[in-house]
């Protein structure tokens, strides 16, 4: 019996874990552990999403964040320099969050799990900055994706009525 390997394809999309966390619940017996994973997908063209899995060991977590992270994804509208088109900020529970585009060669400047969400999108030069006393990074990412969807937004064109024109 002759066993051939097949090969998983490579996915487009890179994956960063911001978050791990050992969570538990009670029942009569004591304590029942999981783990709750916390993880940022992207293709460094423009996509990005963000997904939070629980299993009872991390590989099941990381797996089903994954999953849901793909499923969650966005389009960033980005101009050709890689940058955003202008300002923005976001609010999620108390992370609050500006991004604001920068000259071209800045490069990324931000911290915390701002900049992981930043680098996946595939956003070059960009300035952002957390203004809250929160160092939850689940809470600054999803402020982050928030921001980001208000980009895509900003710079739809407004749905215009056929009006009709009498003569």
């Amino acid at each position: 019996m002759i066993r051939t390997r097949t090969r998983r394809e490579q996915s487009e999309f890179d994956q960063k874990i911001i978050d791990i966390r050992r969570v538990a619940r009670v029942v009569a017996g004591g304590r029942r552990f999981s783990f709750r994973v916390s993880v940022i997908v992207g293709n460094k063209k423009g996509e990005v999403g963000f997904g939070m899995g629980k299993g009872s060991d991390t590989a099941a977590a990381i797996e089903k964040a994954v999953r849901l992270a793909k499923k969650n994804r966005m389009k960033i509208n980005l101009t050709k320099g890689k940058s955003i088109p202008h300002e923005t900020e976001a609010k999620y529970t108390q992370a609050r969050i500006i991004i604001r585009p920068a000259r071209s060669g800045r490069g990324l400047v931000a911290g915390s799990s701002v900049r992981t969400v930043l680098e996946l999108g595939g956003i070059k030069d960009v300035t952002a900055k957390v203004i809250s006393r929160s160092k939850n990074k689940v809470n600054i990412a999803r402020a982050t994706i928030k921001a980001l969807k208000k980009l895509e937004h900003a710079n739809t064109p407004a749905k215009t009525e056929n009006k009709k024109q009498e003569k």
